[in-house]
């Protein structure tokens, strides 16, 4: 499947077939003038269980929902039959898992169609949006905390009508203070769902954009973490940070 070609000052919106622990639907849109972390997970999937989930459950305690929203995105692209609707929602009760829940919406490609639409290679997946609606952040795998919630919270410094020269100075900032995750490198073996690639250290690639970019990226794809082997030649503003760590992938 070629990647998708968006503009990620305006990224594309979270197709959902049902919401669950939501009063209405919600959609980026809506969300626009808070940080937005849309966590991409599967109810099967090991590193979702693990690291994906829990990680979201700290994010919504840690920051004020006024501030900060954090979504889920039931993502399935395998198993089907084992993570329907109708089994999500009791799952969703026994874990306690209280954040807004969106069920990504299937399409006849065999991959959901918001998956498509990002080129996500599997679960979990972090997506970080600033105040403006702008994607910062795409995080394939097990992220760590302190490093994330310092993402999280220099884009809830930002100004939500920031130029995009302040924007880019938060982002030099980052890099500064930031250890490049790459410098650390852990093998986590049985944690994937859809098969494993051994793609360690194989996503170096950053992607440019024309007119300068807000976020660094650095594509860290660790031994653990099996995902779809994506050519990721998105023409985007700001470079995708895929830490690739713990986590499921798929097969295209």
């Amino acid at each position: 499947m070629a990647s998708p070609q968006f503009n990620p000052e305006q990224p594309p919106e979270i197709v959902a077939a049902q919401w669950f622990n939501a009063p209405e639907p919600l959609s980026l849109a809506k969300l626009k003038g808070k940080v937005v972390v849309v966590v991409a997970f599967q109810m099967l999937c090991p590193g979702s269980l693990r690291h994906g989930l829990p990680q979201a459950g700290r994010i919504a305690r840690a920051f004020s929902s006024e501030e900060v929203a954090v979504v889920g995105l039931h993502m399935v692209f395998e198993n089907h039959k084992d993570m329907t609707p109708s089994q999500l929602e009791p799952f969703l009760k026994q874990e306690h898992i209280e954040i807004p829940i969106a069920g990504d919406k299937q399409n006849g490609s065999g991959l959901p169609e918001t998956m498509e639409a990002y080129g996500m290679q599997g679960t979990p997946t972090v997506l970080l949006f600033d105040r403006q609606g702008r994607l910062r952040r795409h995080y394939l795998g097990a992220v760590d905390d302190v490093r994330l919630g310092a993402e999280i919270m220099a884009l809830a410094i930002e100004d939500a009508k920031a130029t995009r020269e302040a924007s880019i100075a938060i982002e030099h900032a980052l890099h500064s203070a930031l250890v490049d995750p790459e410098q650390h490198h852990h093998h986590h073996d049985g944690e994937c769902c859809g098969g494993h690639h051994d793609h360690a250290r194989a996503h170096d690639h950053a992607h440019e954009h024309g007119e300068g970019g807000c976020c660094g990226g650095q594509h860290a794809q660790e031994g653990g973490c099996c995902g779809g082997q994506h050519a990721h030649d998105h023409a985007h503003d700001h470079r995708h940070e895929h830490a690739h760590g713990e986590g499921c992938g798929c097969k295209h």
